[in-house]
C-alpha cells in the first residue's frame, strides 16, 4: 500500500510540489527516493497516484500517474459542536471524529468550558486533521469552524439538519438514525447549564440522553458520531 502525503495547494496539473513539512516527512522520516510511487491528496476528494521525481530536505517534486476518484465520505453532513476538552484529549477526539466521517467540528464557547479554543489551538487541531486523514485514507478534510457561543450555533447549523444536544438529565430519546444531515452539541466537563440547554431546545434542538454513566466530552462526541455514521453503514 502506497504511503499517503498531503498537498496544501490544490493539485491542478501533472506536477506536484509538496510543502516543507510533508517534504521533510517523505524524505527524512519515510526515506522515500526518486522513482517511488506514493498517494497525494489535497482535500478535494481525489487521490493522486504520483511518482517522486526529485527529493531534497525542503521540497519534493512529483508527477501524477493516475487520478483516483475514490469516495469514502458519508452521504450526509455530520457536524459536532463541542466544548473542547483539555490537552491531548482534544487531539484524540479530533482523530476519532475524522476516522468516523464527521464533516465539521464547531468548537463551542460555553459557560462551564475548561479549554477556551484559541486561534493557535485551532491551527494545531487542523494539522491533526491532516494526519488523521492520511492514516484513515480520507481524501476530504474535516473542517474546523471558528469558535462560537451557544447563541451563535444557529448560524453554523441550518434548521434543516436533525439537531441533538447531549444532556445528562434528559430522558432516553434515541431515534433511528437516518441518512440525513445531522448535528450534535456536546457540552464541557461540567455539562451544559440549564439555560444553555433551554436555549438550544427552544431553538429546535432535541435533548438526547447517553445512558446512566457520565461520559467524558471526547467519549460522548465519538459515541454520537459512531452511532449515526456506523448505523448508516450497517443499514446502507
Amino acid at each position: 500500500m502506497a504511503h499517503r502525503f498531503f498537498s496544501d495547494t490544490p493539485i491542478t496539473s501533472k506536477e506536484i510540489v509538496l510543502g516543507e513539512s510533508e517534504a521533510r516527512h517523505l524524505a527524512q522520516v519515510m526515506r522515500k527516493q526518486s522513482g517511488e510511487q506514493v498517494i497525494v491528496f489535497d482535500g478535494s476528494g481525489v487521490d493522486f497516484l504520483a511518482t517522486i521525481q526529485t527529493v531534497d530536505r525542503k521540497t519534493v517534486e512529483l508527477i501524477v500517474d493516475q487520478r483516483l476518484e475514490i469516495n469514502r465520505e458519508l452521504p450526509f453532513d455530520m457536524v459536532l459542536a463541542v466544548a473542547l476538552p483539555k490537552g491531548d484529549r482534544q487531539t484524540w477526539m479530533v482523530q476519532k471524529l475524522v476516522e468516523l466521517g464527521a464533516t465539521r467540528l464547531v468548537p463551542l464557547v460555553s459557560e462551564r468550558g475548561v479549554a477556551q479554543p484559541t486561534g493557535k489551538a485551532i491551527e494545531r487541531l487542523k494539522r491533526h486533521v491532516i494526519e488523521a486523514s492520511k492514516q484513515c485514507e480520507r481524501n476530504v478534510l474535516m473542517d474546523i469552524s471558528p469558535p462560537v457561543t451557544i447563541e451563535g450555533l444557529g448560524e453554523q447549523v441550518p434548521a434543516t439538519f436533525r439537531r441533538y444536544v447531549a444532556h445528562v438529565t434528559s430522558k432516553p430519546n434515541f431515534g433511528q438514525p437516518t441518512p440525513q444531515n445531522v448535528a450534535f452539541a456536546v457540552g464541557p466537563e461540567g455539562g451544559f447549564t440549564d439555560n444553555e440547554v433551554d436555549f438550544l431546545a427552544n431553538s429546535g434542538w432535541t435533548e438526547l440522553h447517553l445512558g446512566q454513566r457520565i461520559l467524558r466530552v471526547e467519549t460522548a462526541a465519538m459515541s454520537l458520531a459512531s452511532w449515526w455514521g456506523i448505523s448508516h453503514c450497517m443499514n446502507g
